[in-house]
């Protein structure tokens, strides 16, 4: 028996709890649940939860759920992209959570190069960096929403690996209309939370759908 099997059999929580929060992308959910099961690190669970999807994406993601048990689906009100996050980091039982944003995709060794990293240096708690972009890499400003910013100046949600105690210490996600991410990049710093940053792109940030967040902001 697998080291993995062992672990479900003795109901010992995984290495990494993955959210994926979405909302009506049913078109673009297979992509990013193929990227998550071709990852070349097993020990992990997934959470998808549904911030009360209207179109097909029980429908589109029900093979996935009948073949890895490992993926849980979570449906729930439609309440904004916050605390449809928080609401997995909340069922979470990984030692860290991470996330893969409905639109977006992992490379195929993207778990297995951030386990090593949180192996070799335990005292990290935030890890972040190393996206990949693809399409626009222009956003709204949080600070200023009709000026734009190069999301290399940006953290990336996405990216983001934290110890899951840490996180709920951090009280999750902020129910902002812009910046959730860097808004709780910049609470960890303010906790003085030890972080660190990684370069290798395995993250794959896909800025090409026209109804994400920011892109109707441009639009208005």
């Amino acid at each position: 028996m697998s080291t993995k099997d062992n672990k479900k059999e003795n109901g010992l929580p995984p290495f990494f709890s993955i959210v994926v929060a979405t909302y009506n992308r049913a078109h673009l959910l297979k992509r990013a649940m193929e990227s998550l099961i071709a990852q070349t690190e097993t020990d992990w669970e997934a959470l998808l939860v549904d911030d009360g999807s209207t179109d097909d994406t029980y429908r589109e993601i029900l093979p996935y759920l009948k073949t890895f048990p490992k993926i849980q689906y979570v449906k729930k009100e439609h309440t904004g992209e916050a605390k449809t996050k928080n609401e997995g980091v909340r069922k979470a039982r990984g030692k860290y959570v991470t996330f893969l944003d409905s639109d977006d995709e992992y490379a195929p060794f993207h778990l297995e190069s951030r386990k090593r990293i949180l192996i070799q240096h335990p005292e990290v708690k935030f890890l972040h960096g190393g996206v990949r972009i693809i399409g626009d890499q222009y956003v709204p400003d949080r600070f200023d929403p009709s000026k734009t910013i190069d999301l290399r100046d940006c953290t990336i949600g996405g990216s983001f690996f934290i110890d899951r105690e840490t996180l709920l210490l951090l009280d999750g996600f902020r129910d902002i209309l812009l910046g959730t991410d860097a808004c709780l990049f910049d609470r960890a710093m303010e906790a003085q939370i030890h972080m660190m940053e990684t370069r290798e792109q395995t993250y794959i940030y896909r800025r090409e759908a026209q109804d994400s967040i920011t892109k109707q902001m441009r639009s208005d």
